[in-house]
């Protein structure tokens, strides 16, 4: 069975930094791209970053969203089956739930048609 669990949302000040963290379990880890989205109250979910394992799982590239570039750090821990979002700099406009998403294919994950999703994380950004 597979399975992605986000931890590590939580309300913080502007310019405040957290650290998503994303489990995940029945997947073979370096054979997926994984990615963070997000969704604020009233609007479509969004892409925010993407890694995915290169060179046969030697090294990893990743792709990130404009409005996080220079933000946000997307990284992977193979050993723990672990992806994490560092945010950084955070802005009210940052404020929504984040979900975690697996897909074999890099195009479709990016596209937010994975075929695995987490339940999602609370992010809180106040001014």
């Amino acid at each position: 069975q597979v399975q992605l669990v986000e931890s590590g949302g939580g309300l913080v000040q502007s310019g405040g930094s957290l650290r998503l963290s994303c489990g995940v379990s029945g997947l073979t880890f370096s054979s997926e791209a994984m990615g963070w989205f997000r969704q604020a109250p009233g609007k479509e979910r969004e892409f925010v970053a993407a890694i995915r394992w290169s060179g046969g799982g030697r090294f990893w590239s990743s792709d990130y969203a404009d409005s996080v570039k220079g933000r946000f750090t997307i990284s992977g821990d193979k050993a723990k089956n672990t992806v994490y979002l560092q945010m950084n700099n955070l802005k009210p406009e940052d404020t929504a739930d984040y979900y975690c998403a697996a897909d074999p294919r890099w195009e479709r994950l990016r596209a937010a048609g994975a075929d695995y999703w987490g339940q999602g994380t609370q992010v809180t950004v106040s001014s």
